[in-house]
């Protein structure tokens, strides 16, 4: 399907209209300025092998394409009001500025270029607004806050829950209103579509999480089918529904819609389960107080490597996804641990387009032999693992509450920060405890540093972008990180180790204390890029910063 009638069609499901907001007059990107910023995406085929699937797991898979395009059509609308009219108007604009436009904006999944800080790219709309549109049109975040600090505990708590909005009622008061009633048409269409697909598979499990995420769809009580997606074992992985916060910038609570429509890798799979067995033993030797270490992570942490068929919503904007650690609610961490899902098409894609080629560029000549695809694989994993480890439900003056809670707007950032330096100390840890090859010590830490360069690249007003640029500077601070006189970037390996172990145990002590002046003082004085960043970062201008994906298989099932 074209994007042309891909986006049509994705239209049917969208709700509403929106009014564009006026700007000032500026110069507007042409259509080679346009197409200059989309070239930093690389276009590439991404699909999976189906052909061992029994013909019901496919027509099934084929069912989960067509729910997860709607999860397209819901992300735009909470992403900004406004997406449904700028897209009906680009959709209707032959001309070649208009298609220009138009895949820029189908690449940001809006008018605001993610790695050019938001800048808007069209004419007519706002600056994008950092509440999305989970908050009501011409609320500041002051308001919300006080609102919400006044609200007694069990209101606060559906008020900054995962699957709600804010809205202002015509009493001119500001409300709940659950994802069941905001985005009630779309979400019944893709509860029939889940219901219908859950009919043409054999496989207990799917058909378990499929009828169950469905259910959710219209009861807004997700539990019971986050539950199930932890049970999953089949062939047909799909994740689908409201999982990551990072689309509200204000507070980070609420949950934009996604999916990632997969396929089992079983082989790759059955060689990464030896890590979940590893968990409780490297949570007990994070580098913190044991009191702040939890004695009994949930007893399963399945890891599942996949690969891609369709990815959408707020899985499928800007920068890819590469790997991912779910569901985000607490209560079932707790109880049952997360599940980790790596992306292996897409993450052998990224290594291939983008990160060999970084490491030509930015590593000295000696180091540059050291970037290997199993270190850049297995630190996604161990980061995915990270996330599930460490202070998640914390006392702060005596309050029962969790880090996302305390650490608002600065969370993603810092989770992804201590994602990423922690996974490092437990490869470390393997390493030394003889659980992973000594030749992981060689390649991981060199990998890192050029796939640091990788993800900088994503602009430090994203919270992947802002984590990495916390260590990157970190360790350029503490001598783990060289730059040499002609400007490319070595590992020092005599102080990388405790480097690292300092990084990890500073992040999870903000953590674990709630400490969100802290937090935001670090991210403040670190989340930066450098003047010595900055030019190897400019000598990168010819290399894609990612990858544009062409859901091939998924194309194929349209077709048929």
């Amino acid at each position: 399907m074209s994007h042309t009638g891909l986006w049509t069609s994705m239209l049917g499901v969208l709700l509403g209209g929106a009014v564009v907001v006026g700007m000032a007059q500026q110069p507007w990107p042409d259509a080679a300025a346009l197409q200059k910023m989309t070239a930093r995406f690389a276009p590439v085929d991404i699909g999976a092998d189906v052909s061992a699937l029994p013909a019901g797991e496919r027509r099934a898979l084929a069912t989960l394409v067509q729910a997860g395009r709607i999860m397209d059509a819901l992300y735009l609308r909470q992403a900004w009001g406004g997406n449904e009219a700028v897209l009906l108007d680009l959709l209707a604009d032959e001309s070649p500025l208009g298609r220009a436009r138009l895949h820029a904006f189908l690449i940001n999944k809006g008018p605001w270029s993610e790695l050019d800080h938001q800048a808007p790219f069209l004419p007519g709309v706002p600056p994008r607004p950092e509440g999305a549109s989970f908050y009501p049109a011409g609320a500041t975040k002051a308001e919300i806050e006080a609102w919400l600090n006044g609200l007694p505990e069990a209101e606060r708590a559906a008020a900054t829950g995962f699957f709600t909005t804010i809205r202002r009622g015509v009493d001119g008061r500001f409300h709940v209103v659950p994802y069941s009633v905001e985005y009630q048409a779309e979400l019944a269409r893709a509860a029939e579509l889940l219901r219908d697909a859950a009919g043409l598979t054999s496989e207990p499990t799917l058909k378990r999480f499929l009828l169950s995420r469905a259910e959710a769809f219209l009861s807004n009580d997700y539990y019971a089918s986050d539950v199930a997606w932890m049970e999953l074992d089949s062939a047909v992985e799909p994740t689908i529904g409201p999982y990551e916060v990072y689309t509200d910038e204000w507070f980070n609570y609420k949950a934009a819609f996604e999916a990632f429509i997969t396929v089992r890798d079983a082989a790759e799979s059955a060689k990464l389960a030896r890590f979940g067995a590893e968990l409780q033993d490297i949570e007990n030797h994070l580098p913190i107080p044991a009191e702040l270490r939890n004695p009994r992570l949930g007893a399963m942490a399945p890891i599942r490597v996949v690969n891609v068929v369709l990815a959408a919503g707020d899985g499928n904007h800007g920068v890819q996804t590469a790997a991912y650690n779910l569901p985000n609610d607490e209560r079932v961490i707790r109880e049952k641990g997360s599940k980790r899902v790596m992306l292996k098409n897409m993450q052998d894609a990224k290594f291939r387009q983008v990160l060999v080629p970084i490491s030509k560029v930015v590593l000295a000549p000696a180091d540059q032999v050291q970037v290997s695809f199993d270190a850049f694989f297995t630190h996604i994993l161990m980061h995915e693992l990270m996330h599930g480890l460490g202070p998640h439900d914390i006392t702060v003056s005596g309050r029962t509450t969790t880090v996302r809670q305390e650490m608002k707007e600065v969370y993603s950032a810092l989770e992804e920060a201590k994602a990423d330096i922690s996974g490092l100390f437990a490869l470390q840890y393997l390493v030394d405890k003889g659980a992973l090859d000594r030749s992981m010590e060689r390649t991981m830490y060199t990998t890192f540093l050029a796939s640091a360069f990788r993800s900088i690249r994503f602009g430090v007003n994203e919270a992947h972008g802002r984590g990495i640029a916390v260590q990157l500077n970190a360790l350029l601070d503490a001598g783990a990180f060289r730059v040499a006189a002609d400007g490319t970037f070595s590992v020092n390996a005599a102080t990388i180790k405790p480097a690292v172990e300092a990084l990890t145990r500073d992040l999870l002590l903000l953590q674990a204390r709630g400490d969100y002046a802290g937090a935001k003082t670090m991210i403040g004085r670190l989340a930066v890029v450098r003047p010595e960043v900055q030019r190897a970062l400019d000598r990168l201008a010819g290399v894609p910063v990612d990858i544009a994906p062409r859901f091939v298989t998924a194309a194929q099932f349209d077709r048929e």
